[in-house]
Order: structure tokens, then C-alpha cells, then sequence
């Protein structure tokens, strides 16, 4: 567990409610391993950095970079937005084409229904860490929105920074 006071500290109840599940959900992630906590008296207390976690998964390597490369789209999106989607839409038919059948065919069709959602809801993908966002952006239409040379700087700036973190 990573609280070090009793303010860090949650009921079930509370973790419930923050992770929008049952209390008796939580009880089961308890007892599986999946939640740490520890027992005050006969009660479970649960630190909220391991509850606030559960709701922000960790990303692996290549998530976590394919997650700046689209942050880096998102800034293109938002000054150019008609012109990033167009190539975001044409690159998207070119491999629904590709990719008729199969796994790669759900995932363009459900990129497909963001881009027809618009702009918001193209951005929320593009810059959310969560699972299914992460998933999608790994079938992303947005090749070649970035210029070469934005997508490499953003590539170093990424391992830089995983660097120093991994360091520290």
C-alpha cells in the first residue's frame, strides 16, 4: 500500500463509490490481490493512490509513446482541424479497404464512428490514457498527419523523458 497516514486511507464503501462499482466488488479486487489494503480492526482500508490507479491504468512503452505521437496530432487537430480529419478520414477508407475482415476491420469501424462524432470526440482519443483509448490508437488513421520532422522530435523528447524516468 502506498498511503503512509490514516487521511490516505478508504473505506470499501468509498473506493466503491469513487470506482463507480459495488462495495462488494472491491471486497472480491481485496481478495483477489488486485487492491491492497490493509485491516483496521475487522475493517478494510484502502490507500486512494491504489484506487485512483485502477482508474488510470499504467500504459506500457510503446502505449505511452503512441500516446505522445497522438498528442502531438491533437495540437495539429485543434489549429487545422477540417484538413487533419480529411487525411485522417481518407487514410482511415484506404485501410478499411486494407483490412475488410478481421479484428483490424472493428477497430477502423469504431474509428470511424469517432471521426463522424467530430473533433471532440477524435481529441478525447487521441489524448486519453485509458484502456480502450490506448487500444485504439494502436489502428490509428492518422499516419503521416505529423510532419517528419515533428514525429521525430516528439519520438526523442519521449525517450528522453522515459529515460530520466526510468533513472530516477
Amino acid at each position: 500500500m502506498r498511503g503512509d497516514s490514516d487521511d490516505d486511507l478508504m473505506t470499501t464503501s468509498e473506493a466503491a463509490a469513487l470506482l463507480r462499482s459495488s462495495r462488494q466488488h472491491v471486497v472480491d479486487l481485496c481478495e483477489r490481490g488486485a487492491l491492497p489494503f490493509v485491516r483496521v480492526g475487522t475493517h478494510r482500508r484502502i490507500a486512494r493512490a491504489d484506487v485512483l490507479a485502477m482508474l488510470r491504468p499504467e500504459l506500457t512503452r510503446d502505449q505511452l509513446k503512441s500516446l505522445w505521437l497522438h498528442r502531438a496530432v491533437a495540437g495539429r487537430l485543434v489549429a487545422d482541424p477540417d484538413n487533419v480529419l480529411a487525411d485522417a478520414t481518407e487514410n482511415l477508407h484506404r485501410l478499411q479497404r486494407v483490412h475488410p475482415d478481421g479484428m483490424a476491420a472493428m477497430w477502423l469501424e469504431r474509428w470511424r464512428q469517432v471521426l463522424d462524432a467530430g473533433a471532440e470526440a477524435v481529441l478525447e482519443v487521441l489524448t486519453s490514457r485509458s484502456r480502450d483509448a490506448a487500444d485504439l490508437r494502436q489502428n490509428s488513421p492518422f499516419a503521416g498527419v505529423l510532419p517528419e520532422g515533428t514525429r521525430q522530435a516528439v519520438l526523442a523528447a519521449f525517450a528522453e523523458r522515459w529515460r530520466r524516468e526510468r533513472m530516477a
